[in-house]
């Protein structure tokens, strides 16, 4: 049995792809994932500095080098974040066909 498409029903198809596949490209846009990796690991660096002993400062020659390489990383992820906040994915322009279509 063959099944026989208008070309209404094909142009609905197409724009719920589209919009799908939107959808995708916002949920996985890299700077989200560098972003909150670094701010989840940047907490955890931070965290092991907050709480590094004596020892430890003294074996980076007195610098507290987690605290700082975590501050650096909560710094980094946060500017990515907000990039990402401020300049969201653009969608995808609209052809002259598509426009045509509409």
């Amino acid at each position: 049995m063959s099944e026989f498409y208008s070309e209404k029903d094909v142009q609905r198809e197409v724009t719920e792809l589209e919009t799908k596949s939107a959808t995708a490209a916002r949920l996985f846009d890299i700077r989200r994932l560098i972003g909150g990796l670094f701010v989840v690991y940047g907490v955890i660096v931070t965290i092991a500095g907050l709480t590094a002993s004596d020892a430890d400062i003294d074996k980076a020659e007195g610098v507290n080098i987690n605290l700082w390489t975590g501050l650096g990383m909560l710094a980094l992820g946060l500017f990515f974040l907000v990039w990402l906040k401020l300049r969201p994915v653009a969608p995808p322009p609209v052809t002259a066909d598509e426009a045509r279509d509409e």
